[in-house]
């Protein structure tokens, strides 16, 4: 019995600190080694201050930005502690309601009465989701090129500049990050003139 008992202390000690010291130690320095930006949780840094993650949404206000997708999460918008969607499914009333709430108010935001992408009226799962479709941050365009006096077809390229295919083309679907195509926005607001200067999301 004392033998058993032993062994098996023994192997409880061992595989807690095989699995709960060494490989956890081993993970995250080798995460910080060979891929510290992600390591660090996808920073994304402006004149040196943090702005935001690429991974996290974030609440964006007023005519001048592109708006994310809605977030349900239980802690409030884009809260990542207790993220997770609503538990109403597309029969709920209360869906279907706050649903056409959204494209209710997405008309009057943008002024008109085209048919509002479906990302921008409903909540991801997770209810951090950075990103919205191609259609969803064109839509936009009219909107954000009035409120910051720049000509649509600038905006329009801005936002083409930022779509990122499938991930290996064929994971996923084509996808606008809000937080990178604000901050490229900011850029090409600063100086219209030189709006070639703005490639792929990132300023040179």
């Amino acid at each position: 019995m004392n033998r058993t008992v032993r062994a098996c202390a023994a192997l409880l000690a061992g595989f807690t600190l095989l699995t709960g010291v060494l490989y956890p130690g081993l993970v995250t320095v080798a995460a910080g080694l060979f891929f510290p930006w992600q390591a660090g949780g996808s920073l994304v840094r402006r004149d040196g201050a943090i702005v935001g993650s690429r991974l996290i949404g974030q609440t964006f206000a007023g005519q001048e930005w592109f708006h994310g997708r809605p977030s349900a999460s239980p802690g409030g918008p884009y809260d990542a502690y207790p993220s997770g969607g609503g538990n109403q499914g597309p029969l709920h009333p209360a869906w279907r309601d706050s649903v056409q709430a959204r494209v209710v108010a997405a008309r009057n935001r943008e002024c008109n009465n085209i048919a509002v992408p479906v990302d921008l009226v409903t909540a991801s799962a997770s209810g951090l989701d950075p990103h919205i479709s191609p259609a969803g941050a064109y839509y936009q365009v009219p909107r954000v090129a009035r409120a910051r006096g720049l000509p649509e077809s600038a905006v329009r390229g801005l936002v083409a500049g930022n779509v990122r295919p499938r991930t290996l083309g064929l994971l996923g679907e084509p996808r606008v990050n809000v937080l990178e195509l604000n901050l490229a926005l900011d850029t090409l607001a600063a100086a219209p003139g030189e709006a070639a200067a703005v490639t792929n999301g990132r300023t040179r």
